[in-house]
């Protein structure tokens, strides 16, 4: 009876996870997979609408932290100090903010280039830092999980900016596992290949306008990259990070998963 009882007990009871960029697509995902694991969520985004429309969803155990941008190491430090004064210190961050804007090299402006670097790289470095020293105190059972892409491990096209950010979302990951590993806290970064998300469908509306193409060949181009031919659900990413955030991960540390249907092989 007792172990069925600890079967069925919420893995996450009780921790406290900052997810950003949860307003939507695979933060959303995740917010709700953490939540049903029993975690007590912290929704960090820009906008208020899509984070307190979560948050009424989850209900008394979630948080909207709107206006956290994570670029702003301000907007972070006051976005923190609502989350602590609610849940207490954070013990599971979830560094998922960021865009993928197009363009040829050739194309991509310095400020483009600027903006893409600061928001998915530098913003992981932001809250990242701004929470270490309570994970480190937490120890055992700490964990930080970084959304990269395969981008950040691979190549594509017309993306440039997007994939330097994301080899260095990858290559943060597995420097600060190294740093960690003796005081318990994991560091570890999920790559999804294209997901069926709000910023890939915009960027299917980006090849129509741009190529002329039907919205189903468009969509083609994009699944050709996946071996099973289809785009990966926000679930599936989700299930994954919940996986890593679980006490059965421990010895999970500086890897960097592949969510991509056998599109790339980390090792």
């Amino acid at each position: 009876m007792v172990l069925e009882q600890q079967a069925n007990a919420p893995r996450l009871a009780g921790r406290h996870a900052l997810v950003t960029g949860a307003g939507s697509g695979i933060g959303r995902a995740i917010a709700l997979a953490l939540a049903a694991a029993g975690a007590r969520l912290s929704l960090a985004g820009r906008r208020l609408e899509p984070l307190a429309e979560l948050a009424a969803l989850i209900g008394p155990d979630a948080l909207a932290l709107d206006g956290f941008d994570v670029t702003q190491p301000q907007a972070i430090a006051e976005g923190l100090d609502r989350a602590r004064a609610a849940f207490g210190p954070v013990d599971i961050l979830v560094n998922n903010a960021g865009e993928a804007p197009t363009a040829s090299f050739e194309k991509t402006s310095l400020d483009l280039w600027n903006h893409v670097i600061s928001l998915d790289l530098t913003g992981v470095f932001n809250v990242t830092q701004a929470v270490v020293p309570e994970l480190k105190r937490k120890g055992s059972g700490a964990r930080i999980i970084n959304l990269a892409s395969t981008a950040g491990l691979t190549g594509y096209a017309y993306v440039s900016a997007y994939v330097a950010a994301k080899h260095g979302v990858v290559g943060l990951t597995r420097s600060l596992a190294l740093e960690l590993a003796r005081s318990g806290v994991t560091v570890n970064a999920v790559c999804p290949g294209f997901t069926d998300t709000p910023m890939i469908r915009k960027s299917l509306a980006t090849i129509m306008e741009k190529t002329g193409r039907s919205e189903a060949e468009a969509l083609a181009e994009l699944t050709r990259f996946n071996p099973q031919g289809r785009l990966v659900l926000p679930e599936e990413v989700a299930d994954t990070v919940l996986w890593l955030a679980s006490p059965l991960a421990q010895s999970i540390n500086g890897q960097a998963i592949a969510v991509a249907g056998g599109e790339v092989f980390s090792g």
